[in-house]
């Protein structure tokens, strides 16, 4: 790196402001790689990037508002490319009214639990809740119609005169008080990363206000047009798009549906790339259509802003069906999901919401700067590893429908390629819910059934394997996700009469399941795995706090759990902190092992669809995967061993032990570290112990060893979380 002495003059740049501001550095440490100074009425930060990059961004004041006087980039020796100057943070919240769901009153009122601070409490939890749409979708939520009055904008204002400059590791932050944003307050707040190109802008801001659903944008403004100057990004199709303000100023950010949520300012020497974060930014959908996450928005003949956003509303998924019988009831369903489910994020009154955007700087091109920022996801592909299989669990496509309704078992259902091209080795599905005869007892389920294993058969592979499992809601309590190790017929409808297991002519063994121990009796004859959809939230609020004392609980058949990020508060600092992780720990110190399954729980699924972002998975331990006509015990069996890590696919663990008196986990990942933790239970107790890994830069690796004293603890689990908020975790392991 060269001496700070060889950054741009300040007094080469515009002074907006006389005399200078406050800002303290109280808190800041010089260290190579990562400085600040002040001088005058402005703070520089020089830091070094990736791929032989240095960076530099220039904060000020001007009219008690923070501006970014300049960023740059260079790469090696070369000359510094000035990617903006005079650049405004800018910043807009949409919020509206938190509602609980029907669907969640409905299993608490038939246990009993739907009291007033039960409803208070579980609203935070909602899935089905779309605050935005004004009246709402009949019979969704309690307290219908909304008004238009609940919805409520306020654009960023700022009404400061200092900034504070913090070291954290290898970072340092920038922070500037005086925020407000319409029924929100707090703090602007800026970060880099050495030894990465990332600049991370983000609102830090809270209210004090019940019952707050929001949504956010945020970006720069300022850009100055020019001959050189555009922006571009690959749209949907892959094919790469520019504009380059050639057209009328827009009154309105012009979303942009660009693949991986990405679009860049490019120069002719360099390129500023925009973009959310890669999972945390999204909220839990039935539908993963590309909404338009990133945005720009020419302000006049010579300027233009940039940055990201959410829609407004949800949009249906393309229906399909050669029938009328099944185009209408796609249609419909499309239409429902659109109108209900909409949930934005969480806001309880007091929590500190953090709302950030990414920028990363280059003085390359725009396509080389694409290339590197997809690194930080892994191109969009959840990365192979040796010794494991990729699986995913929980999507209600209605294959055998959509097989019965095209006349052919050979149609590709749209979905596949999808999780192809995701890099997924294992698709749990979750047919019959809602669709097909899941209520039948006689010949039109199993006919069903047959369709749907024939599909699966067809159109698993070498490396894709289509495990045909169900959703049933039928003896166990809430809704539960089933599997087995082979196609298995059954029915959860037993009529008057009717066996629990026969021998049909074409199919073999059918069983007809009346009750749960008869459910429970199948499970343990086929060898299969069942575990709690959605707990705690959905169809199974109360559960499986319900059902901890019952057999089929109890039973080494029953897994855990399901793990979603659902709902999504940017207050915590984990993807589902409270709902899953209380769950998983609470189920483990009630009795014998239970795990977490990352799941899905979505439709309809496009290849133009932003799947990745809405979607976390299961690294499962396996040298070999089994084809569709041998045996899957050994995927089952690694489950049931909790032989297996949940990540986002940013972090991964590679192996983890219980080694002594330490716990050791090999961990690898993309965005810079933010923590690892052990958390353990006594039978009684949740306890936790977090390590910074903030002085870890990004694309590293490092076998962390944590001493561990298993004296009076039950169980324990180790996880990985970055700074970005994506992480993975180790299934907990029992020690006594």
């Amino acid at each position: 790196m060269r001496p700070f002495a060889a950054f741009l003059s300040l007094a080469l740049l515009p002074a907006l402001v006389e005399g200078a501001f406050d800002c303290t550095l109280t808190d800041y440490r010089e260290q190579p790689g990562l400085r600040a100074q002040t001088a005058g009425d402005a703070l520089r930060i020089e830091w070094q990037g990736e791929r032989e990059h240095q960076l530099r961004a220039v904060f000020a004041i001007d009219n008690r508002a923070p501006l970014i006087r300049e960023l740059a980039a260079r790469k090696g020796s070369g000359a510094w490319v000035v990617l903006g100057l005079n650049l405004k943070p800018e910043f807009t919240v949409t919020s509206g009214v938190r509602r609980i769901s029907n669907q969640q009153l409905s299993p608490l009122k038939e246990l009993g639990l739907a009291t007033p601070e039960r409803i208070e409490r579980e609203k935070w939890n909602v899935f089905w809740d779309a605050p935005l749409i004004v009246p709402g979708r009949g019979n969704t939520n309690p307290g219908l119609p909304r008004k238009p009055e609940e919805i409520r904008i306020g654009a960023a204002s700022y009404s400061t005169s200092a900034c504070e400059v913090k070291t954290d590791g290898s970072r340092l932050e920038v922070t500037f008080p005086g925020l407000s944003m319409g029924i929100f307050s707090g703090r602007l707040a800026f970060t880099v990363y050495r030894g990465s190109n990332l600049l991370r802008q983000e609102a830090v801001a809270r209210t004090d206000e019940p019952s707050v659903a929001y949504k956010y944008a945020a970006g720069l403004k300022g850009f100055q047009t020019g001959p050189a100057k555009r922006v571009i990004w690959r749209d949907v199709a892959r094919a790469w798009q520019k504009y380059e303000f050639g057209g009328a100023p827009n009154n309105d950010p012009v979303a942009l549906r660009a693949r991986n949520r990405l679009a860049l300012v490019e120069t002719a020497q360099g390129s500023l790339a925009f973009f959310p974060p890669s999972h945390k930014f999204f909220f839990a959908r039935e539908i993963e259509r590309n909404l338009g996450y990133v945005w720009y928005r020419k302000d006049d003949a010579g300027s233009f802003s940039i940055g990201v956003r959410h829609g407004d509303r949800e949009e249906m998924y393309a229906p399909y069906g050669v029938s009328d019988e099944v185009w209408k009831r796609r249609l419909d369903q499309s239409r429902g999901f659109a109108m209900g489910n909409f949930a934005l994020y969480n806001a309880p009154p007091g929590a500190w919401q953090r709302m950030p955007v990414y920028y990363y700087l280059s003085a390359e091109d725009g396509q080389a700067t694409q290339r590197a920022v997809m690194a930080y996801t892994h191109d969009d592909r959840f990365k192979e590893l040796p010794g494991y299989k990729v699986a995913v669990s929980h999507f209600h496509t209605h294959f055998n429908e959509f097989l019965q309704d095209a006349g052919s078992l050979d149609v590709e259902p749209f979905w596949r390629p999808v999780f192809r091209a995701l890099g997924i080795n294992i698709a749990m599905m979750s047919d019959f819910h809602g669709d097909g005869h899941p209520g039948d007892a006689g010949p039109l389920r199993v006919k069903d059934q047959h369709t749907y294993f024939e599909g699966c058969r067809r159109f698993s592979d070498s490396d894709f394997l289509i495990m045909p499992g169900e959703e049933p809601d039928a003896f166990f309590g809430g809704h539960y996700t089933m599997v087995f190790p082979r196609p298995v017929y059954w029915s959860h409808v037993r009529r008057e009469g009717q066996s629990f297991l026969e021998q049909h002519p074409q199919y073999g063994k059918v069983y007809h399941v009346g009750n749960a121990g008869e459910e429970l009796t199948m499970l343990q004859a086929e060898a299969g795995l069942v575990w709690q959809a959605h707990p705690r939230t959905k169809g199974s609020s109360g559960y499986p706090d319900a059902i901890r004392n019952t057999g089929h609980f109890l039973s080494d058949r029953y897994l855990g759990g399901s793990y979603q990020s659902l709902p999504v508060d940017l207050s915590e600092k984990r993807l589902c902190e409270a709902r899953c992780f209380g769950t998983l720990d609470d189920m483990n110190n009630w009795g014998a092992p239970k795990y977490m399954i990352a799941e899905g729980d979505t439709y309809a699924k496009y290849p133009e669809d932003d799947t990745f972002s809405h979607l976390i998975v299961n690294y499962v331990k396996l040298d070999r995967l089994p084809r569709f006509d041998q045996d899957w015990s050994p995927i089952l069996r690694s489950m049931r061993a909790g032989a297996f890590f949940v990540t986002s696919g940013e972090v991964l663990i590679r192996n983890s032990a219980v080694e002594g008196s330490a716990i050791t986990a090999e961990v690898e990942w993309t965005f810079p570290l933010e923590f690892v933790e052990l958390v353990w239970g006594d039978g009684t107790k949740v306890d936790r112990q977090i390590l910074s890994a903030a002085n870890q830069g990004p694309h590293g690796a490092h076998k962390f060893r944590i001493p561990f004293d298993a004296k009076g603890k039950k169980w324990v689990r180790f996880a990985a979380w970055d700074s970005a908020g994506n992480g993975a975790f180790t299934q907990p392991v029992h020690l006594r």
